[in-house]
Parts: structure tokens; sequence; C-alpha cells
């Protein structure tokens, strides 16, 4: 599987969703008959997308209206909504910032300490108007967060950083124990971020609900380019996918992986699914929604670092409601809006009746199937040529 890229050393190739394609079946299913639900904690979702932990795109009303919809979205307990009272008003300077002075200024933001109080709060806003409460923070903060966030009702916790793992050594402070941390937990527990195999299969052990694939293909995440780290996302989901049913034929346990990041459009959802993923995390598509809180921006969650921001923010746009971006109809001719349609039909065209069946679909390495026939779309930049 491996190439020489030099004496005595040797690199495999991976691959990105631009670079493959998914071959139709030999069969195919009326779209209005295919399954594309998810089961997560013992629960039942029509949607199988999660929207990002990242503050511009994620607040209290979206969480609200993305579980009304069938979906989860997860509030970040790190940002601005645990710092500010109003964090809108916040949300509205970082959007109306020069480019120039965003950056200072949102590392001047995040200074301001996180108030307990508020973590409870946000939880309770979303129970109060019938919202499925998820919430994400950074290890440092998880032991401290959960007890607060499962007393006011939170049903389900995420442990997030750039890069994830079983075991992380560190002489200055405790690190989190996850598989205590998950076992005390009353409610499911999401884990990420990782890309291979082995980390995969160890976190798998700690207990966990689910686990995050992924690292920098954010829109708005710089760390490849920071720090240089980072597998594409076909290949991290892979191999990922493999750990979890190897973990599965040995324990018994299913437990589902989530493809978080680098999904600009339809076509990217319904390669993560076929590449294994049970659920996918989307960011910047739902930036774009009229009911996002960064008018139109967003930022990577850890844009904010005081010596080193691995992320940027991006301006996205809006396009639509949170409801077109997920079920049309669609305004926009470049696949990102109606996902769950564009999901639905794909999977109907590939002859396949639900997620679990999409795990199978022959994938094929076409790295011109982006370009192939669409000169038009390219020189006039519409379509597939934006």
């Amino acid at each position: 599987m491996a190439e020489w890229v030099g004496r005595e050393r040797r690199a495999r190739r991976c691959y990105g969703f631009d670079e493959i394609a998914l071959v139709p079946g030999r069969v195919t299913i009326n779209p209005e008959e295919v399954d594309i639900f998810w089961e997560f904690g013992g629960r039942h979702f029509s949607v199988p997308i999660l929207a990002a932990a990242m503050d511009g795109v994620v607040d209290v009303n979206f969480a609200v209206e993305m579980s009304r919809l069938g979906g989860i979205a997860v509030l970040n307990l790190d940002g601005v909504q645990t710092r500010y009272e109003n964090p809108d008003t916040v949300l509205r300077e970082i959007a109306e910032a020069p480019a120039e002075e965003v950056t200072n200024l949102i590392q001047k933001i995040y200074t301001a300490q996180i108030k307990e109080k508020l973590v409870a709060r946000r939880v309770e806003e979303i129970k109060e108007q019938g919202g499925y409460a998820a919430v994400s923070c950074i290890p440092q903060n998880a032991a401290r967060f959960a007890p607060l966030a499962e007393e006011a009702g939170v049903d389900c916790f995420v442990v997030q950083s750039t890069v994830t793992t079983a075991r992380h050594i560190s002489s200055k402070y405790e690190p989190l124990d996850l598989f205590k941390f998950c076992r005390q937990r009353k409610v499911p527990v999401i884990i990420g971020n990782c890309v291979t195999y082995e980390v995969t299969l160890e976190l798998l052990e700690t207990g966990c609900s689910g686990l995050l694939i992924g690292v920098g293909p954010g829109a708005a995440c710089t760390t490849r380019g920071v720090l240089g780290i980072g597998v594409p996302q076909v290949t991290a989901t892979i191999d990922a996918a493999q750990a979890r049913d190897f973990f599965y034929k040995k324990t018994g346990k299913y437990i589902p992986i989530i493809t978080d990041g680098g999904m600009r459009k339809g076509g990217d959802v319904c390669k993560a699914f076929a590449c294994g993923a049970d659920a996918v995390m989307i960011g910047s598509a739902f930036a774009r929604a009229k009911e996002a809180p960064g008018r139109g921006f967003h930022w990577g969650m850890a844009t904010s670092h005081s010596n080193l921001p691995r992320g940027t923010r991006i301006r996205v746009g809006i396009s639509g409601s949170l409801e077109q971006i997920l079920f049309g109809p669609a305004e926009v001719d470049d696949g990102s809006q109606n996902l769950i349609g564009a999901l639905a039909t794909s999977m109907g065209t590939l002859g396949v009746r639900n997620i679990k069946e999409m795990h199978f679909v022959e994938i094929i390495i076409a790295p011109s199937i982006q370009t192939e026939g669409k000169i038009f779309q390219a020189v006039q930049k519409v379509g597939m040529g934006k």
C-alpha cells in the first residue's frame, strides 16, 4: 500500500472526497423508500447529521430548530455562550470586524472567564423549548462541566479536541481519564477527534457512545497548515469504520462513528456514508443558515488560541433557512442545500435501502470526477465550477 518517498522512507497514499466516486448499483430504488435514520444513545434520529460545536454555527435557538427537524446540534461550552450573558452582542462584533483585525479580536473575546452558571443555563434553555441538548468541551474542562450539564438535563456530552487519544501524557497537569469519565456519565458520551485505526480501536474501549473522525478538514480550520497534521477524510473514515467493525465482532457492541468536517455539499455527505460513517458532523454548510448566529461567518474551534491560532474567520454568506439546507427546496446550484434529498437520491441510485447498506457500495478512485466534462461550469463559475 505504501510508496517510497525517499531513501528508507515509505508513505501510503490517502484520499479525500474529491478523489473518489460512488458506482451506481445493479438495481435502483425509489428515493422516497430508503431509510436514512440513525440510532444513537438508544434514540432514533431521522436526520443522520450533527451541527458542529462552533460559536458561529450553533446557539440555543439553532439547537432547538435542528432538533425540530430531526437532527442534533452541539453547543460549544468553551465559547461565547458560556463566557457572556448576552453572546449575541459579541457574535455581532466578530461578524462586523475588519478581516485584518478579527483574529486579535477573537483572541481578546475568548479571554473572558467561563461562567459555570451559564453551562447549566444554556442546557436548560434548549430543554425548555423542547430541544435535544448536546454540548461539547475540551478534555481539560470535561470533568468540571459534565456534572453541571447533567444536572441541567443534558442529553449528550461531547469531549472534543484537535487530536484525542486514549493515552495522554503530561507532567504539567492531570490528563482526563476517558475510561473513568465515560463510566461516571449518566448520558451518552461522544469523543473526538481521531483519524487512525489503532486510536479508534483504543477509544472504543473507553465506553463512549460515539467517535468523531477527522483532523483539520474543516473550512475554517488551519491545523493542517499550521501543524502539518491530518489524514484526508475518505481514508480516515474507512480506517475508523474497520476498527468499529472489528470492535463489534469482538465485543458485540456497535459504536457509531461520525465523520466530522470536510463536507461542502451533498455529494461529500454521500461519500462519507459510503466510506463507513454512521452519521456526519457539518459546520460551514450550516453556517450559511439564516438561523446560524455567525451572520454568514464562522470560525474554527481553535481560532481563539492566544499564542498559536489554528483557525480563521471565513465568510460563507447566508443561503437560506436551516430547513432548506436540510430538506430543500434548493435555491442554489452547488449542492449545498437539500442535503437529505441528495442523500436519499444517491442511496436510491446506488440501490441501497439504509445507511448500513451504504457502507458496502463500490468506491472508485476518480480524480477527474469533479472536472470531467465540466469546462463550461468551471469557466462560468456555476454548479460544480464554484
